[in-house]
């Protein structure tokens, strides 16, 4: 379920993992946080920046599709996931 402002772009994601699905974690019971993500105009540069900031590194950045995803995690633990437009694919012919 996604809530969303309409008054900005931002967008609260609510997801539950059931028991015996692909994202669920026993200690979690399917119901905390699960991980916070941020739009980026520079998947790639806003990746090694918190990383020089002290930020986990967890998934480096990839393409999937015509999106460009990364991972990190912050000091308590959560995950966070940075996500734009793949500027190379965009560029390609």
């Amino acid at each position: 379920m996604q809530l969303k402002d309409p008054r900005s772009r931002q967008v609260l994601e609510l997801n539950y993992y059931p028991a015996g699905t692909k994202y669920y974690e026993p200690f979690k019971n399917g119901s905390e946080l699960d991980h916070l993500a941020f739009w980026e105009r520079d998947v790639d540069r806003r990746y090694e920046e918190l990383l020089e900031n002290g930020a986990a590194k967890a998934i480096e950045p990839f393409s999937e599709g015509s999106y460009r995803l990364a991972f990190v995690k912050d000091p308590d633990g959560i995950w966070l996931e940075l996500i734009g437009k793949d500027r190379a694919r965009r560029a390609a012919p």
